[in-house]
């Protein structure tokens, strides 16, 4: 079978560097390396024959062991997707919206501890939510647009992503734990076409310390891939699915391509690739995109 293995690094010639040590532990595992393509800075594309697709990812993992080198490896058709479905908090953004919003109410470490937990998959994820949201009742719904404004940013690459993969036909999808006050507004910056989260409940301009039900969680990201997918008439194979927390890891498992974003230890145990070091333009590397192709403005 023909497999694509994509290497990217920090450094212009950390990927290139590692080629050597690639190809010799391929060997291993039965698989020949071909002529490697250059995608862009510290970025390069591999195409591989193989028997198989585990061994090669045990192989690449084992080589890169300890190295500051993102790598995927997928099969070579179908690799280019047709929709974007993304995580929001600690993925597009850099932050928690919740935790930042805690800040304004003075119980961030409380709420933070407890955001960690769930993400790691240690708690509920809908019980974990609202009593997080509890902490926040009798909080200015001002705050909300303040938080954005002061605390909310893309992190590097998001509206690279989103716009080039836009630009080139697919659907862009942001799905959140989080909140639609949010959503709303990150998908609008980085260039969604659609968004889902969880809604705030509010009366007489303050937060009640409620959220609106049903609960947009694990179950939820994964209905919204199916539905986004089915609607456009293709299946979750032809998807790419990014998150960070445990409530991702169904749409991650479900999508032809799932990335662990800076993610959890659970997270990035099971996703098809993780991206620790490189920017999320790395999921445009993933798909064969080049620097040269990148909608940037």
């Amino acid at each position: 079978m023909q497999l694509a293995l994509t290497l990217l690094s920090p450094t212009p010639d950390g990927a290139q560097a590692a080629i050597g040590p690639i190809t010799t532990a391929l060997a291993g595992a039965r698989a020949r390396v071909k002529e490697p393509r250059v995608l862009g800075p510290g970025a390069i594309d591999l195409a591989l024959e193989a028997e198989a697709i585990a061994p090669v990812r045990i192989a690449v993992a084992n080589a890169l062991e300890g190295l500051p080198i993102d790598a995927c490896v997928q099969h070579w058709n179908g690799r280019r997707k047709r929709l974007l479905i993304a995580d929001m908090d600690s993925t597009i953004i850099g932050c928690e919206c919740i935790d930042e919003l805690a800040d304004f109410a003075g119980v961030k470490d409380r709420v933070s501890e407890i955001t960690e937990r769930a993400m790691r998959g240690e708690l509920d994820f809908e019980s974990a939510l609202r009593e997080r949201v509890a902490m926040l009742k009798g909080l200015s719904v001002d705050v909300l647009q303040r938080c954005y404004d002061e605390r909310v940013k893309l992190n590097p690459g998001a509206r690279t992503l989103v716009r080039t993969m836009v630009a080139n036909g697919a659907g862009a999808f942001l799905v959140s734990g989080g909140f639609t006050f949010f959503t709303a507004r990150v998908a609008q910056a980085a260039g969604f076409q659609a968004n889902r989260a969880n809604t705030l409940i509010e009366a007489a301009g303050l937060l009640t310390g409620e959220v609106g039900s049903p609960i947009l969680g694990r179950e939820a990201k994964l209905a919204a891939l199916r539905e986004e997918t089915a609607a456009a008439g293709f299946t979750p194979a032809e998807a790419l699915a990014v998150g960070d927390g445990a409530n991702d890891l169904a749409m991650i498992n479900e999508a032809g391509l799932g990335v662990a974003y800076r993610a959890k230890p659970i997270v990035a145990a099971e996703a098809d690739a993780k991206v620790d070091f490189a920017d999320l333009t790395a999921l445009l590397y993933f798909q064969g995109y080049t620097a040269a192709d990148f909608v940037t403005d």
